[in-house]
């Protein structure tokens, strides 16, 4: 699975030019065609009350994308539910909790006090941020409306976020939050399986507000979706958490001896990227598939890389480190590298939050 995930993104990335890879590019990208009509058909039927929708009795704020995975979900997210929290919001979580073996269930991951199931069970998303604010509610299940009701009954919340909710058209949402990457905010402009793209462009027309992350400088930018409220932030990397537990240190910590970064995310660069950036210049890294689960081949590879490296200092992500707690007593030296979302002007997106029923 891993080694086909591997080949699909260098094909789509060019970096397989053989006649045999040029010919199914080719085949993939004449099937996107057909699957975007399908998935506007889908959205349509949506709008038009045709393919039923519902709605809870408390404000859902949606925030989703329009690309595969990487574009700053979780930080989003965490932002989000820590600036309502501080409004004196009680804030729950709605995630499909993708990749856990609970997943398809509606189960209650964090009721705001304790975790009650591990990431291998409602999978690593919906565990980090429950780690990252403590009173924070976090629901899994597919079926997000029914598990919002059922948050409604055990936990009596103030307000949903729905987590990856872009495409989650059967909850409806008072908010609905497009993240776009500043950078390539439409990839290639081609759906699945010819691109990377979930629905073809015109389905930003549905957000309410735009969040462009990883933003170049003001004079260098344009408003990917004309006519939306757009607010621009960057991604910050802030600090290293050790992997076992203890105060947060600099990265000072990792600027002189040698360091090896891993990580199982759905854009490893930006991460590697972000660390060159804050002065960490890693002698080697690895990289997992996005939503890795870390069992022994895993982490028999982190190790036999870290020996040939001679790296003494590991650092990952924290979507990565709340599924190798378990292995803490092995991975002496690692650190989870904290991520935030720094906001260049909140006041759009504060101002839409205000509005709320």
């Amino acid at each position: 699975m891993a080694d086909l995930e591997t080949y699909y993104r260098d094909l789509m990335e060019g970096k397989r030019s053989g006649l045999g890879d040029k010919a199914l590019l080719g085949l993939l990208r004449l099937s996107s065609r057909p699957y975007a009509a399908i998935l506007r058909l889908r959205a349509l039927g949506y709008r038009l009350g045709l393919i039923p929708s519902h709605r809870l009795p408390r404000p859902v704020i949606s925030v989703g994308n329009l690309v595969l995975g990487g574009t700053g979900k979780t930080p989003t997210v965490a932002w989000l539910a820590a600036h309502l929290m501080n409004k004196g919001k009680r804030v729950c979580v709605l995630s499909r909790g993708y990749g856990g073996s609970a997943e398809g269930e509606i189960r209650i991951v964090c009721d705001g006090e304790k975790l009650l199931l591990t990431p291998g069970e409602a999978g690593d998303e919906p565990c980090q941020l429950a780690g990252m604010l403590p009173g924070l509610m976090v629901v899994i299940g597919s079926n997000r409306y029914r598990a919002g009701l059922h948050a409604l009954e055990k936990l009596d919340p103030d307000v949903f976020i729905l987590d990856d909710g872009y495409q989650h058209l059967k909850l409806e949402r008072d908010l609905n939050l497009l993240l776009l990457d500043a950078t390539t905010p439409f990839d290639n402009g081609l759906t699945l399986p010819g691109g990377f793209l979930r629905e073809a462009p015109a389905a930003a027309g549905r957000a309410d507000l735009v969040i462009c992350t990883r933003s170049p400088e003001a004079k260098e930018r344009t408003a990917p979706v004309a006519g939306k409220p757009t607010c621009w932030t960057k991604h910050r990397l802030s600090g290293m958490i050790p992997l076992g537990g203890g105060p947060a240190a600099g990265f000072e910590a990792a600027q002189g001896p040698r360091v090896m970064a891993f990580s199982g995310i759905a854009n490893p660069g930006a991460f590697f990227d972000g660390l060159e950036a804050v002065g960490v210049r890693p002698v080697t890294t690895l990289s997992f598939p996005d939503h890795v689960s870390y069992g022994e081949p895993e982490l028999a590879a982190i190790l036999r890389l870290k020996t040939a490296s001679r790296s003494t200092v590991l650092l990952t992500t924290q979507k990565d480190a709340v599924k190798l707690l378990p292995h803490a007593d092995q991975l002496s030296g690692c650190f989870a590298v904290v991520l935030e979302v720094e906001f260049e002007d909140s006041r759009p997106l504060e101002a839409a939050l205000a509005r709320l029923r």
